[in-house]
């Protein structure tokens, strides 16, 4: 008679539940810090006050970029016309305001406008035509770029009235600043007590008050200490705000609506989500509709921060923004990513773009430096997606 024994699968501790996180995005805050610790210890700079609110004023571009991009990817596709219509956008408004004498808000309002238009028209041509999105936007990188030169000649339209310009250039004062750090605090700690509170009423495990409690003086002291540091120099980049508006906005959408729970459904398994009845065409021209309202965005504050229209604007800025969203954990296959990710993507890429510029490297090294990261990403997803099925 042989005794058969039967293996019990441990199962991990309360105390690892209430730590449990995501490792693919403590690793990118992981490899944030290390890149900020390896750049201070190469020059003194890196970390005062001047060069971080430098850091998050350039980065915020690449960030809007991603946030749509993130859309764009996870349902499945891609759109590589965003960097061009970035600098078409931008041309636009620096025509309107520079030539035609237009005051800021219609400005802000036709280009943003302008952006709805164009990813309305990529959109539709891709969801009910059936154009790959690669062919779609690659074209329309091109065509964006030479109307870009046609219509402003090729030469650099500048400079932008104070109220354009203030989007790309101002900060925010002392005591705006604290509000902003304030309601971050208090946004942080509902949404954390909200979450455990459901928790609760679900009856799930939840964690000792001590560690919520701990988990929010962290943040708390992040938020601040991030408010303080930007209000030692001129204040927080108006760009950066809206990046941060940006982000809880889409975050909401994404994490909080139908539409957004659609999006990662059609990119998981469109034939599911076809059967499921959603309106697979619909919601991809809406990703894209947003996705070029974004970049008529970064292009307002983009053509604001350098007080011009350059032919060289945008020019790349998909392949950042692509990067920014993969770094970030968004999967190239679609059905998994998130817009905070995004944005810790596109620090690290500003980080590396600012620390490298700061020690006088060749551009070449940049590019090496962003592919060889970018490859990294990618390969790291593909072996974790192969784990989890193994």
């Amino acid at each position: 008679m042989s005794l058969k024994t039967e293996t019990v699968p441990v199962q991990p501790s309360r105390v690892q539940n209430w730590f449990k996180f995501d490792a693919r995005a403590y690793t990118m805050i992981g490899a944030l810090i290390a890149i900020w610790v390896l750049f201070s210890l190469l020059h003194e700079r890196f970390l005062s006050p001047t060069n971080l609110s430098n850091l998050f004023l350039q980065m915020s571009v690449t960030a809007i970029l991603a946030i749509g991009m993130v859309l764009v990817i996870v349902a499945g596709h891609i759109d590589l016309s965003v960097g061009s219509l970035v600098g078409l956008v931008g041309g636009v408004a620096a025509m309107l305001n520079v030539w035609y004498d237009w005051p800021a808000i219609p400005v802000v309002i036709a280009a943003v406008a302008l952006g709805a238009i164009v990813g309305f028209i990529q959109g539709w041509i891709i969801a009910y035509k059936a154009v790959p999105a690669f062919i779609v936007t690659l074209g329309g990188m091109l065509i964006f770029r030479g109307v870009l030169f046609g219509t402003t000649g090729s030469v650099t339209v500048a400079p932008l009235s104070p109220g354009l310009k203030a989007i790309g250039q101002h900060y925010t004062s002392d005591i705006i600043g604290w509000i902003f750090g304030i309601a971050g605090l208090l946004l942080a700690a509902v949404l954390l007590l909200r979450k455990r509170s459901s928790r609760i009423r679900y009856g799930f495990d939840v964690e000792p008050l001590a560690v919520s409690l701990l988990r929010m003086v962290v943040t708390g002291a992040l938020i601040l200490g991030f408010v303080a540091v930007m209000n030692s120099y001129k204040g927080i980049p108006v760009p950066f705000v809206m990046v941060v508006v940006l982000a809880l906005i889409f975050t909401f959408i994404t994490r909080n609506t139908t539409f957004g729970r659609q999006v990662y459904a059609i990119g998981g398994n469109p034939e599911a989500a076809k059967l499921s009845g959603i309106n697979i065409k619909r919601r991809v021209l809406l990703v894209f509709v947003l996705c070029n309202t974004l970049a008529a965005i970064a292009a307002l504050v983009l053509t604001a921060r350098l007080n011009a229209a350059t032919m060289s604007a945008g020019q790349n800025y998909e392949l950042d923004a692509i990067a920014a969203c993969v770094i970030g954990g968004t999967s190239l296959i679609g059905g998994s990513g998130t817009i905070m990710g995004a944005i810790i993507g596109a620090l690290v890429m500003g980080s590396l773009d600012n620390g490298m510029s700061l020690m006088n490297m060749e551009s070449f090294w940049q590019y090496i430096v962003k592919g060889g990261i970018l490859v990294l990403a990618v390969y790291v997803d593909i072996y974790t997606r192969n784990r989890k099925k193994a």
